[in-house]
């Protein structure tokens, strides 16, 4: 394996990874700043009234996501598959 096929292989994991990782993120992030919102015009500072609503919001978008992370990962894996039946 030459180092170009191994830039290959570790820029589509890094790409499918980040792919997959983003909509979990960015979910709990908008959900932290609307609690932290809600929680500054109230003036509730309780510290573990964010991390309920984000469990659950983070849970929710993994349930309604996981077909298309299947489907991600099915492609992901057959491409690497068929990428390694080339190198060798």
């Amino acid at each position: 394996m030459e180092v170009s096929e191994a830039i290959v292989i570790g820029r589509n994991l890094f790409t499918t990874s980040l792919l997959l990782v983003a909509p979990i993120v960015i979910v709990s992030l908008v959900v932290g700043v609307l609690i932290s919102i809600a929680q500054t015009v109230t003036s509730i500072q309780e510290q573990t009234l964010t991390f309920a609503p984000r469990i659950v919001a983070v849970v929710a978008i993994i349930i309604f996501l996981t077909p298309w992370y299947l489907s991600t990962l099915k492609d992901f894996t057959v491409e690497m598959f068929s990428y390694m039946n080339q190198i060798l």
